[in-house]
């Protein structure tokens, strides 16, 4: 069974045993958390949409750890001009590992 989840302002599709990393969670390593904005949940060729969650439905987590993606470079430059800008960026995360979906 799988579903796809909103959370950070991203869709995920998840199953059981996996485990993901999503936009900074509050709380901390050990946790239980519970995901509720359930999209959609499949079963092999079976699958539930809703609109837009799926009522009842939700996938429960335990936060693995929360830490730092890799940096990101925002680069811009005009020719001709000298203009050149160079900015970086590390994204909060939290991993966490998929305990239930239903």
């Amino acid at each position: 069974m799988y579903a796809i989840i909103s959370t950070g302002g991203k869709q995920l599709k998840v199953t059981n045993d996996e485990v993901v990393a999503v936009e900074r969670i509050a709380g901390n390593a050990g946790d239980k958390v519970v995901f509720d904005q359930v999209l959609a949940l499949g079963e092999g060729a079976s699958l539930n949409v809703g609109t837009p969650t799926v009522a009842g439905a939700k996938v429960e987590a335990e936060i693995v750890e929360h830490f730092r993606g890799p940096k990101l470079i925002a680069f811009k430059i005009k020719r001709r001009k000298g203009y050149r800008l160079r900015k970086g960026h590390r994204q909060e995360l939290t991993r966490v590992k998929i305990l239930s979906v239903g």
